[in-house]
């Protein structure tokens, strides 16, 4: 994007309210995020508008970072800066924002491919970028931005040096898919197939097809598996296209009347050879390294795009076979020597190498960033130009250190002048024939490497060994549970996140850096030790301890954190430690604290009798201060309404007494998650969401519809054929009255999988099927009956995911959710995954 702000008002109708630098300046890039600035002076904000957020909440922020063009629809917005910037008033700014990538597509005469469908799209598209890129250079949509806010950016990305695009598009309801169509303007359409995503946003399937084929309403040709004829039937059905529906159409499949048939398909050796013929019996053959139905199903979406582009030569044909599996995650686990590993290792470009950095930049339990990257192929950019834009992004994120592999990036080290560690290496095995376990420590470290590269055996050298049990944590759904939240929470309310037990077991400052940067107002945790931890990895929010020790008082000082005071005796505490350090330690503006009292639980608290003598003792404490007052609900996931009512009427009486006696009016919260969504009227000043964030609804309550977050995953070690009438497991009790097949997996009681799951009680699952526990639980074993499935050694088992809950497994233990996270002990990996 090159484009001075004159042409961008005219372009988004937008009234110039300030306009003081050079209006003929050029803007290159578009920000929609204030956390994520890379070049200030060539960027405009825009300022949107979501159920989630307002951007007009950041102007202030980014005009201080250097920013000067912005994007609004609320002119109250700029008030508070100075008017030595350019400022476009507009109704809507994500209607802006679609008119500027509308208008960017159309100064571009290149091909352009657009993918929708239920599933898919986001393989269907990474294929074809790596079929292509062979033949042209191909821009494609990073990630899965495939939305209403997501396509806009992704067409902004089109440059003069790209020759082909590759772009996705997913919609939710009616009347989304007319607002992209322009944005793409798709010559050839893949529809991939049509599911239950969404469904409940539209009266029928019909309707959703309908919808989604209006992103081709002008294409040229329109890419279709026959087998799907309820998407066939609407397309041919449909008036809204500009061509015939019977001239566009092109479909592949089993039929004899498909634009290309499948002959044959052939699984062997972990791969599935197809062959194809045309309507000339012109003969294709292709083979795969999946056997999956939904990779075979992609691969010939591709094909038929490249077929329609007469791109079947053999060098083409033999790139089938090197697909390559697509990961849209970054990996964060722990790695050698204290490090953090953020693991990308499968594909290079500028665009995903800048959301690379942005969840590097997110990470503060280590002062120091280090990447390793490799060249970045198939830009259609000189070395000097890209590795200096690359510099650019580095110089942005304060990247500390820079591995480089690669001939190109090697003879390109002039251009990162901003990082002053470097090291260049020409290929991954020369890297590997280094000391690498002694290279890294302390610091964070992004692995980021097209595939071609073999990043993955740099980060099998550096991650810190474990066994191979595995917790992963998905950190997209954390945010989007958050936000779900948000939704429901009044704008004026405050936040606070319970990280407290290891963050429910999902780990600490991981969880913690991640709820930083999404602008949580606070965190709660136990005990000290834990605010500690936080404190020591890069966590400036406010934390609040739970349940402080007169021998941690010391720490809570030094560290800024802020007891709970639930009795005199804490209060006496804590005014010992502050009088005995103020004189040479003391705190700005004094301590600060949070009162809790007892409204009917009957754990922690002041009960009602007491609440005089801590009000007399606090007037004369000038030093300290009452941040918040609390209580906490101990019925608010039942039925027992009356009794939670009870608790919230008391908690005001207590809480106005209190208050009243300060000059200042602190922080009053009450509700839990499951309060949250129960009692929105007792929100106050600021709730406390736990377990809820982990996607674990504890009410009945159907408001919210919140994703799995954690799942718990492990691996065949063994599988032993046992005969009728021998023994299993510990106490030789268990007696096997038929041929079986036992597989041994690495998990026990130590890891949280309970002895009680012994015996046929527990079960987990392997592609989907339940298989029982056979003997007794070990501490670091247990024995799976597998007789009824196809497995082998090395395939994944699932203790619960999204499919198989921790509700549903927490029963099988006979307990409660919490008890599952928090019992899941530290050796088991954490792995964190973020797309």
């Amino acid at each position: 994007m090159n484009y001075d702000i004159k042409t961008i008002a005219k372009v988004i109708n937008g009234k110039i309210l300030s306009s003081q630098l050079d209006e003929y300046c050029k803007i290159k890039r578009v920000l929609i995020d204030s956390r994520k600035i890379e070049v200030a002076f060539e960027t405009i904000f825009f300022a949107l508008k979501t159920t989630k957020n307002d951007g007009h909440k950041y102007i202030k922020e980014l005009f201080d970072k250097g920013v000067r063009n912005f994007v609004v629809s609320d002119n109250s917005a700029i008030e508070n800066i100075d008017r030595a910037a350019n400022i476009l008033l507009v109704d809507n700014t994500i209607e802006s924002l679609q008119k500027l990538s509308e208008y960017h597509r159309k100064q571009f005469d290149i091909p352009v491919i657009g993918i929708t469908g239920s599933n898919g799209k986001t393989i269907i598209k990474e294929w074809l970028a790596f079929l292509l890129s062979k033949h042209k250079n191909v821009i494609r949509s990073p990630k899965s931005y495939n939305s209403q806010i997501g396509v806009p950016l992704s067409v902004i990305l089109i440059g003069e040096e790209h020759e082909i695009a590759v772009i996705e598009a997913g919609i939710s309801k009616v009347g989304e898919m007319i607002k992209i169509e322009p944005i793409i303007m798709p010559d050839i359409g893949v529809f991939s197939n049509i599911g239950a995503a969404h469904n409940e946003n539209f009266v029928s399937l019909s309707e959703k097809i309908l919808e989604k084929l209006k992103l081709f309403k002008n294409s040229k040709r329109i890419i279709v598996s026959s087998k799907y004829k309820e998407i066939i039937n609407t397309l041919n059905s449909s008036d809204e296209f500009a061509n015939d529906p019977k001239n566009i159409l092109f479909t592949w499949g089993q039929k004899n009347s498909d634009d290309l048939k499948i002959v044959n398909t052939k699984n062997e050796n972990g791969s599935t050879l197809m062959t194809l013929k045309n309507q000339n019996d012109d003969i294709y053959k292709i083979n795969i390294p999946y056997i999956d139905a939904a990779s075979v199903e992609n691969a010939l979406h591709c094909f038929a795009v490249m077929y329609l582009l007469n791109l079947t030569d053999n060098n083409t044909l033999k790139l089938f076979n090197e697909l390559p599996a697509v990961s849209m995650r970054l990996e964060q686990s722990e790695g050698m020597n204290s490090c953090t590993i953020i693991n990308d290792a499968y594909n290079s470009d500028i665009n995903s190498l800048s959301i690379a950095l942005d969840f590097l930049s997110q990470q503060k339990q280590n002062p120091k960033k280090t990447i390793i990257l490799s060249d970045i192929l198939q830009t259609g950019l000189k070395s000097k130009e890209l590795y200096s834009e690359v510099n650019k992004l580095f110089k942005e994120r304060q990247i500390n250190r820079l591995i480089g592999i690669g001939e190109d990036i090697s003879k390109s080290q002039e251009c990162f002048e901003s990082v002053k560690e470097k090291d260049f290496f020409l290929s991954t095995d020369e890297f590997l024939k280094t000391d690498i376990r002694t290279l890294f420590s302390n610091e964070t470290i992004l692995i980021k490497g097209a595939r071609v590269f073999e990043f993955e055996n740099i980060f099998k050298k550096i991650e810190y060994s474990s066994h191979q049990t595995v917790l992963e944590i998905n950190l997209n759904s954390l945010v989007n549970n958050l936000n779900a939240y948000r939704s429901i929470i009044n704008q004026e309310t405050k936040i606070m996140v319970m990280v407290k037990a290891f963050s429910y077991g999902s780990g600490s400052f991981e969880i913690a850096n991640v709820l930083q940067y999404h602008n949580i107002d606070y965190l709660g945790v136990a005990y000290a030790d834990e605010g500690v931890e936080l404190r020591e990895n890069g966590i400036n929010l406010p934390i609040m301890v739970i349940a402080p020790e007169k021998a941690s008082m010391e720490k809570l000082i030094k560290y800024k954190l802020e007891p709970e005071i639930y009795n005199m005796q804490s209060l006496y505490d804590i005014i010992g430690v502050v009088n005995k350090s103020k004189h040479s330690n003391p705190a700005p503006g004094g301590i600060k604290i949070h009162i809790e009292v007892d409204t009917g639980m009957h754990r922690l608290g002041f009960d009602e009798e007491n609440i005089n003598e801590l009000i007399s003792t606090l007037k004369n404490q000038p030093d300290m201060n009452v941040a918040g007052i609390f209580s906490h609900l101990s019925a608010a996931d039942n039925e027992e309404e009356d009794f939670t009512n009870f608790q919230i009427q008391k908690f005001n009486k207590l809480y106005e007494k209190i208050a009243d006696s300060l000059s200042y009016r602190p922080l009053k919260h009450i509700l839990n998650s499951a309060g949250t969504l129960r009692f929105p009227d007792a929100q106050f000043d600021m709730v406390r969401l736990g377990i809820g964030l982990y996607g674990i609804n504890t009410t009945n309550n159907k408001l919210l519809n919140l994703e799995n977050v954690i799942s718990l995953k492990t691996k065949i070690l063994q599988i032993k054929n046992v005969r009728a009438g021998d023994r299993i497991g510990y106490g030789a009790n268990t007696i096997v009255n038929r041929y079986s097949k036992v597989a041994v997996i690495p998990i026990g009681y130590a890891d949280g999988f309970r002895r009680n799951l012994s015996h046929g009680k527990g079960k987990v699952f392997i592609n989907n099927t339940a298989c029982l526990v056979i003997g007794s639980v070990c501490m670091d074993l247990t024995m799976i009956d597998i007789t009824s499935i196809d497995a082998k050694e090395g395939d994944t088992v699932v203790i619960f995911d999204e499919n198989h809950t921790v509700n549903q497994f927490a029963k099988q233990m006979d307990i409660i959710p919490y008890e599952v996270l928090t019992g899941i002990s530290r050796r088991v990996k954490r792995k964190y995954t973020f797309e």
